[in-house]
């Protein structure tokens, strides 16, 4: 049809099939994957129709409070490795070498071991049974018991200490090296006796850049040499964790082990399950503790507030008693509610 005749039958057309057209683009598509969270771009307000509430909502699982939402989930494969900054010169770190097999209070007296203290050790203060300089703590640590340096491959330099005496009263501490990286952890671990979670083990570096941290994430040779220095010094496999940065604050270093982790051919590790469940807890007290104290690494005992004690009878209510892989689950969803960040997905057991 030509002419205005052909102009006036689109416009009525127009006219009678609009508000169908608009109801059909408010109605939700079912099988539309969940929409993103950011916030929608500016639109022309939508006709009538399209304000009305829904009248059906997809059932919701029984509630919990509000902190556990999930943060968006952390992409495929392993995260990035810990970042260090301020990398040590290989020429300063070679006379480690010297002292491969000796004490470390041999060590503890060269001015150029000293100067490599100064560049991990942050400035932090540090809770070990008082409130005093982490440089002090590092120190007391690495007096109680001491064992013989290690040089490995050539590369790898673990000077520690192994606690000795009374193991929840005593200490104990290692500084590791790698020669060729130009990097430097430190770490103390001992039993809090002030209501904290405990047995506690904080690693640290000021080399560390990252606030958000698992333990697959350090150099594998420092796991290497970290986990035979632990069954020698009767560290346990799960414990509050937690690590110092350049900045000073301490912050939930993350279990990310599988420890049901195994071959093909072997069954999986007896009691497994609930050593997963054991460093979901760790970690999930480990974060609150941080959170309620600001992440001070000289922080000390605390309490539960009631969102905590709700959040520990909803799950109690929704795993029960033996509800092991549920509990696992919606333990590290609350601690990377906590946090504010996803966690990695788990790891076989590095040994």
């Amino acid at each position: 049809m030509k002419g205005p005749f052909a102009s006036l039958s689109v416009c009525a057309a127009l006219f009678i099939c609009w508000p169908v057209l608009t109801f059909a683009q408010t109605v939700p598509d079912p099988d539309a994957p969940p929409q993103a969270d950011t916030p929608p771009a500016a639109q022309t307000p939508a006709p009538p129709e399209a304000t009305k509430p829904r009248t059906t909502q997809e059932p919701r699982p029984a509630a919990a409070p509000a902190a556990d939402s999930q943060p968006a989930l952390p992409p495929p494969g392993p995260p990035p490795t810990a970042d260090f900054e301020k990398l040590i010169p290989p020429d300063q770190l070679a006379f480690l070498k010297d002292y491969d097999g000796r004490m470390p209070k041999e060590i503890m007296k060269d001015k150029r071991f000293k100067q490599l203290e100064k560049q991990i050790t942050p400035g932090a203060r540090y809770f070990y049974h008082y409130d005093k300089p982490l440089t002090e703590a590092r120190d007391e640590v690495m007096d109680n018991d001491p064992v013989p340096i290690t040089v490995r491959d050539g590369r790898y330099v673990m000077i520690a200490s192994a606690g000795g005496g009374d193991q929840h009263m005593f200490g104990r501490g290692f500084l590791w090296f790698d020669m060729q990286a130009g990097i430097g952890l430190g770490g103390i671990y001992f039993h809090p006796t002030n209501g904290e979670p405990s047995p506690t083990m904080a690693i640290y570096s000021k080399q560390l850049t990252d606030t958000v941290l698992s333990m697959g994430q350090l150099p594998d040779g420092f796991l290497d040499d970290f986990w035979a220095w632990a069954n020698n010094a009767q560290v346990h496999y799960v414990s509050p964790r937690y690590f110092i940065p350049f900045n000073d604050r301490k912050y939930v270093l993350i279990h990310d082990e599988d420890y049901c982790a195994h071959s093909d051919n072997d069954p999986p590790p007896e009691g497994c399950e609930e050593m997963n469940a054991d460093a979901a807890d760790a970690d999930m007290e480990a974060a609150y503790f941080m959170e309620e104290t600001g992440n001070a690494p000289d922080a000390t005992a605390y309490m539960l507030n009631p969102d905590q004690i709700e959040w520990l009878a909803v799950r109690e209510r929704e795993c029960g008693p033996n509800g092991l892989e549920c509990r696992i689950r919606v333990t590290r969803r609350r601690t990377a509610a906590i946090i504010g960040h996803p966690l990695p997905p788990p790891r076989g057991v590095h040994r």
